[in-house]
Order: structure tokens, then sequence, then C-alpha cells
């Protein structure tokens, strides 16, 4: 699959969980409005039940404190007393309690306006006609039973009862019907959820599936693609190694071969020079004989220098300087020649990983050179420093060139300064070794890494191999080096190397 296609689904799979999370949302939000809804619209069916109850409630009570007036008024029993006294009770917080429940019911409002005085005027009434009997006047509380004074009063409230009732039962059908429709769509918004969230949790099961099927997938082609990697890694490291074996192979036969011939130049240049006094010695006693010059005297050594004039002197001293030339270069390519023998002799040394006390290797180092740095008036500062392992002779000549370069192109004129510190980083040991010597220019920092090349003023003796073989020795002991720095404000080499460099790793080609 490629990168777009990958992305693409991507995006279409966080588009899908977010629409899912957004319709979730919703559908739960609108269940839970609904459901509130319909709980609250249960409360109002409740409450109507509950109006419908207190109005019967009401009702009874009056009923029983008039049969229990007639009661009294016929036997004159004290319980019938008693009976009345207790219903007369219980219709003012009756009354109280139904004015509570009707209280945001414009129309039971009014309807209770009209009912409550009559209640209490009918209890009242009811309490006269007790009095009368109890205190003997039957006839007359006879008489009032009999013309049943008060019965219009007792129907008006009865039917404005009736009215309250009406409402109640228009206000149950309508709080039901509301509290049936709410619960009906809080069940299916319910449903619904459920149903989406089922197809959701198909869809991500699918897309998990899918994802777990392309991470097989991938995961087994990047393991055939690691074994054939491994393999193509092998194969080119064997080829790389093979030729490196072959290049240093090539430069030792080419230098040695080299030898031979400079050999031969070096004989020649010096019988040349050997030639050279007899010839010039010639030439001089030929000037003499064609001129009244005196002749050498008889005791003149081989070794005396001819006495020559004009262009005979000039053609000698040409060409001795000439001769100076040859040597020179001849000096040269030796040096060249021995420095490419020891370049391939240590590249076919085989490394040896061993426990290393930094701090000591280098103060073996810094005694050797004690001498020339008090020449140069330098010190050499060293800081704490992190043992590591790896191999021995490999790190004496990456320090030694360092600190060897650091004295060697100090300013004149000012004390030296050099300093030698180190830290560890993630499995790595970095060394630094700062000057506050010439400095190098940015533009050169790569090119003192390369063979045979030298950055700056060349008033030094060396080769231009130093530091590239240090890169080499670095590299092969799996690490890196870097440099920093300026004109006239010194430099900090930077060497980098794993702190436990094991037998795995080890003598693999840079």
């Amino acid at each position: 699959m490629t990168p777009d296609a990958m992305r693409r689904r991507a995006i279409g799979q966080i588009l899908l969980l977010a629409a899912g999370l957004v319709v979730l949302t919703v559908i739960s939000a609108g269940s839970v409005y609904l459901v509130n809804r319909a709980r609250e619209d249960a409360r109002w069916v409740v409450r109507t039940v509950e109006n419908e109850n207190q109005i019967s409630f009401t009702q009874l009570q009056l009923r029983r404190a008039e049969s229990a007036q007639r009661g009294f008024v016929l036997t004159l029993q004290p319980n019938f007393q008693t009976d009345f006294e207790e219903a007369a009770s219980q219709i003012p917080p009756a009354l109280t309690r139904l004015s509570e429940l009707t209280s945001d019911n414009p129309t039971q409002r009014r309807v209770l306006d009209q009912m409550i005085p009559l209640s209490h005027q009918r209890i009242e009434e009811f309490r006269k006609t007790i009095e009368l009997a109890r205190t003997q006047r039957l006839n007359d509380a006879a008489q009032i039973v009999r013309e049943d004074v008060g019965r219009a009063a007792m129907n008006h409230i009865y039917d404005l009862a009736g009215e309250m009732r009406a409402e109640e039962d228009r206000l149950f059908v309508l709080r039901t019907t509301n509290a049936d429709r709410s619960q009906t769509l809080a069940a299916s918004m319910t449903g619904i959820g459920s149903g989406f969230v089922v197809v959701l949790a198909g869809i991500s099961i699918f897309l998990v599936r899918r994802s777990s099927r392309a991470r097989d997938e991938a995961e087994a082609l990047l393991r055939d693609n690691n074994i054939n990697l491994e393999a193509t890694v092998d194969e080119r490291t064997a080829d790389l190694r093979e030729a490196n074996d072959e290049i240093q192979r090539f430069a030792y036969i080419v230098s040695h071969d080299l030898r031979s011939p400079l050999v031969n130049i070096m004989g020649f240049t010096s019988e040349l020079e050997e030639l050279r006094g007899d010839i010039f010695k010639r030439i001089a006693a030929l000037a003499r004989a064609g001129t009244s010059a005196p002749p050498v005297p008889d005791n003149a050594t081989d070794s005396a220098e001819p006495v020559l004039e004009g262009t005979d002197k000039q053609l000698s001293e040409d060409f001795t300087e000439a001769l100076g030339f040859i040597k020179s270069s001849i000096g040269k390519m030796d040096r060249l020649i021995s420095a490419i023998l020891n370049l391939t002799r240590e590249g076919r040394r085989e490394f040896q990983p061993v426990r290393i006390d930094t701090r000591e290797l280098i103060e073996g180092i810094v005694a050797t050179v004690a001498h020339q740095a008090a020449e140069a008036d330098a010190q050499i500062r060293i800081e704490p420093l992190p043992n590591i392992v790896s191999d021995r002779l490999a790190l004496e000549q990456i320090f030694s060139n360092l600190i060897d370069n650091a004295l060697k192109y100090l300013k004149s004129g000012v004390p030296g300064d050099i300093l030698i510190r180190g830290r560890t980083k993630l499995g790595f040991a970095i060394f630094d070794v700062s000057d506050n010597g010439r400095g190098i220019d940015p533009k050169d920092h790569q090119r003192i890494f390369d063979l045979f090349r030298r950055a700056g003023t060349q008033d030094k003796p060396g080769q231009g191999i130093g530091l590239a073989h240090v890169r080499a020795l670095v590299r092969r002991l799996g690490g890196t080096m870097s440099v920093a720095s300026e004109l006239h404000t010194g430099s900090t080499f930077t060497i980098t190397l794993p702190i436990n460099w094991t037998f795995s790793n080890r003598n693999k080609a840079s």
C-alpha cells in the first residue's frame, strides 16, 4: 500500500470515529433529555392522581361530617359527635393541601376559591346543629335536619368538586399522553443508539481486523525485507571488506615496489653528486689551460671545490641546486611511502577490545610530550574521563596525534592551554581535546581529514596523514570524529566512541 493510500485510510478512520463520537454524544444527550422529560411527565401524572385523591378525600370528609351530624341529632350518642369532630378536623388540612397541589392551575384555583368558604360554612352549620341537640333543643335541631338547611351549599360544593375532578381528568389524559410519548421517544432513541453502537462496533471490529491484517502483512514483508537486507548488507560488507583488503594489498605492493626505483634514484643521485666534483674539476682545468692562470697545486685534494669563473660558476651552482631539489623530493617521497606502508599495516591489524583506564592512558601520553610542552610554554590539563572498552593501541595513536597537533600548532608568544575532558551519553563516551592555538578556517574543516592534505600556513613538518589516520581509527572503533574551530581562537576535536566496544562489532572496515 502506498503512503498516500495509507494516509487516506488513516484520515477516513479518524473521520469515521469522530462522526461516531458525535452521533453517540447526540444520542446520549437526547436519551438523557427524553428520560428526564418522561420522568417529569410521569411526575405530573402522579400529581394529577394525587389531586383527584385529595378532592375525593375532601368530599368524603364532608359527607362523613354530615352523617355524624345527623346521627348525633337523632340518637345523641357521643360517638357521633366524636366522628364529626374527627371529620371536621381533616377538612382544613385537606383543603390546604389541595390548594398547594393546584397552585399552578388558574382554573382549579378559581374553583377552589369558591369551594373553601362553602366548606367552612357547611362545617359551622353542622357544628351549630350538634350544639342545639346537645343543649336539649332537639326540636330546633330536628327542624334544621328535616328542612335540610344548607343543602344548596352542599350541592354547590359537590358541583365544584365535580368541576375540579373533570379538570384533573382532562389533565390526566393530556399528561398521560405526554408521558407515553416521552417514554416512546426515549425508548426509540435508546434503541437507535444501541443499534448505532452495534453498527459502529461492527465497523470498528472490521477496521481493526483489516488494520491487523495489514499490520501482519507489513510485518511479514518487513521481516522478509530485513532478511534480504541483512543478506545484502552482509554481502556488501564482505565485498567492501574484500575491496578494502585489496586496496590495502595494492597500496602495500605499490609502496613496496616504489621503494626499488626510489632506491635506484637515490643511488644514482649520490653517484651524480660524486661525478659533479670530477666534471667541474675538469671544466676548471680546461678553463685554466686556455688562460695564463696557474695550474692546480699538486697537493690539492679531490674533494676541494674547483675554482670556477663566470658561466662555469653559475652552472656549478645550478647543478648543486638541482641535486638538492632531487634529494629533497626523494626524502619526501620516502617519507610518504613509509606513511602509506604504516597505514596499510595498521589497516590489517586486528583490534583487541580491553578495559582501558582512559585517564591513565592519556597521562602516559602527556608524560612523553612533557619536554615538548615545556619548550612551547604550554600546560596540559586533564579533567575526569570515562573508562571504556576499546583497542588500547588505537586509542594511544588517536590521542597522541591530537595532543601532538595541539602542541605543534600553538600561537607563538602565547602560553599554550590544552584541555582534555570527557563525558558519557546514551552508551557513548565523548572526549574533547581543546587548545588555544592558531585555529582552523571553517572552510578547511573537511580538508584536514583528507589524506595528504593540510590547511593553513605550512611551517611545520608533516605529510598530512595524521588526522586522516585518526579518523580512520575512530571509525574502525565504531565512533565519530568532528572539529569545531575558528581562526586565531583555538580548536576542539571531539571523539565519540562506544563505552563497551564488543567482539561483535570489532574489526569492521571503515
